[in-house]
């Protein structure tokens, strides 16, 4: 079995001191295989879920070739005289009869085509005269009608392996009278925050404390991944409080840590995760959220984030996200980029790839982005007032106003 160092050492380009943001993406992705194991659940609790089996109809959806209008079902054919109405067709009671030449019969949306029908002409159009049916020109044959299996069709697969379940695909499972499924077993992650700075909320600061904030902020950007949380709270840089830490975090799918990862934080803290694993240690040119550490220590994948409060957001979206929805067995978890104007112009150094938080708004019917004001890594009310990253590519300068940029918006991070 190849370590993690041999199996990122085949990335072409791969260096751990300057390290761009997509070899890094690719090195985490080529290290992590999803789990297998699957479980089976009420449709009603599968939402938020991942799909662990195939979904093949055993019925055709539609069941019958049905009207998709309240109107009248005709044969085509006989469009050119007055038609006689012998009946009606109801959604769920269907005329039982079969329809002749110069006939039609009454039909309601859904209802099943009665026999030797072919075509629906709406209600609003046609004239009445006594139980004569007067249809005007410009018809087109078999209009307004829905074929039984134009949805989904016996026997072919319409949901694979890996597909998260939402309210849609939830309906589409149901429609095929499908009441219990096999999903993905939910991820467990770890999480834990290091330093003697950080006092907990609740207690007075001492002098040179900050209120520990990473592991609430950790915390939301997890429960919207839908994972089970195992909050293991701050371990204090102490060896003996983080050996014991990372052990038990270690029988997890994946560990979570915040700070301790930068050149001259506590070196036996890094010390600690290659003594207990495997850890890569990196210097991501990105900004901000330049340091990080992945690996595995024991069953569980590794990542160490910066401790700046902006930093461990950035990196988590950059990195862990797509990660442990990979790790999780999702097959649709990149997310894609829009392209808007910059109302502004942008600082930008050529070599690094730069998240900078920005508000998406429109103006004059055209969507624009701008930053927020200062984009320090440790300003967190930089992404309370953000709706978006502005996501600037690595070989990418400096950025005029009215010039085309990449954002990445935050709602639909899950």
């Amino acid at each position: 079995m190849s370590t993690l160092a041999q199996t990122v050492s085949c990335i072409d380009g791969y260096d751990p001191d300057a390290l761009s943001v997509d070899k890094a993406r690719a090195a985490i992705l080529a290290c992590i295989t999803p789990v297998s194991q699957g479980e089976s659940v009420s449709i009603r609790d599968a939402l938020g879920r991942i799909l662990a089996q195939e979904i093949v109809p055993q019925i055709n959806v539609p069941a019958h070739d049905n009207s998709a209008m309240d109107g009248y079902a005709v044969r085509f054919s006989d469009l050119e005289k007055p038609l006689k109405e012998i009946g009606t067709a109801l959604a769920g009671k269907p005329f039982h009869g079969k329809v002749g030449a110069g006939e039609c019969v009454r039909i309601m949306t859904g209802a099943v085509m009665p026999a030797g029908t072919d075509t629906v002409v709406i209600q609003e159009i046609v004239r009445k005269e006594g139980d004569r049916v007067i249809v005007p020109p410009g018809q087109k044959a078999k209009q307004n009608v829905r074929y039984a299996g134009e949805d989904l069709q016996k026997g072919k697969p319409v949901l694979g392996d890996g597909k998260l379940l939402r309210p849609a695909e939830l309906g589409l499972i149901a429609s095929l009278g499908i009441g219990e499924l096999k999903v993905k077993r939910r991820l467990r992650v770890a999480l834990f925050a290091t330093g003697d700075e950080l006092a907990s909320i609740g207690t007075p600061l001492k002098d040179g404390e900050v209120y520990d904030s990473n592991r609430y902020t950790v915390h939301g950007m997890l429960s919207q991944l839908g994972v089970e949380i195992i909050d293991l709270g701050v371990v204090r840089d102490d060896p003996a409080a983080l050996e014991k830490a990372f052990i038990l975090a270690s029988k997890q799918d994946a560990i979570i840590t915040t700070g301790g990862v930068s050149v001259g934080e506590a070196d036996f803290i890094r010390q600690m995760m290659a003594k207990l694993g495997e850890v890569l240690f990196w210097k991501i040119a990105m900004r901000p959220g330049r340091p990080m550490a992945f690996g595995r220590i024991g069953n569980a994948y590794l990542f160490g984030l910066p401790g700046n409060p902006v930093a461990v957001m950035v990196t988590f979206y950059a990195f862990v996200r797509d990660a442990l929805l990979h790790l999780a067995g999702r097959t649709d978890e990149a997310l894609p980029l829009l392209q808007v104007t910059s109302s502004m112009p942008l600082r930008k150094v050529p070599g690094r790839t730069e998240y900078q938080r920005g508000v998406l708004f429109k103006e004059q019917g055209q969507w624009k982005a701008r930053t927020t004001g200062q984009q320090g890594s440790g300003v967190l009310r930089s992404m309370s007032e953000a709706n978006c990253f502005i996501v600037l590519e690595h070989e990418r300068g400096p950025v005029k106003a009215g010039e085309t940029v990449s954002v990445q918006l935050f709602e639909g991070l899950a």
